[in-house]
C-alpha cells in the first residue's frame, strides 16, 4: 500500500461504500466518527499479509516440548559470527 491513509467521516462511507471499498483495494481507508478515526478499511491481499505476520505468545511451560528442545539446540549461522563483537 503506497499512498497515505484516507480518512472518511462513518455517513460519507456508508452513502458511497462501493468507492471506499474500490479505494481501499490501493490505500487504507479509515472512516471516522466524530473526527477520530475507528476503523480502517482495507484489502484483502493486506489483510491477509497482515495475518501472515500474526505471531502466537506462549510460556515456555505452555509450549509443545519440540519447539523447547529445538530452541535449546539451535545456533546462529556463521556468517553472523561478525555481530558478536556487539553482544
Amino acid at each position: 500500500m503506497s499512498e497515505p491513509m484516507l480518512k472518511v467521516p462513518a455517513a460519507e462511507a456508508q452513502r458511497n461504500f462501493g468507492l471506499y471499498q474500490d479505494k481501499a483495494l490501493t490505500q487504507p481507508v479509515a472512516i471516522t466518527r466524530n473526527g477520530r478515526p475507528r476503523t480502517v478499511l482495507i484489502s484483502i491481499d493486506e489483510y491477509e499479509r497482515l495475518k501472515r505476520r500474526d505471531r502466537q505468545v506462549v510460556r515456555t511451560e505452555e509450549a509443545p516440548q519440540e519447539i523447547v528442545d529445538a530452541i535449546l539446540t539451535a545456533r546462529p549461522p556463521e556468517e553472523n559470527k561478525r555481530f558478536d563483537h556487539e553482544v
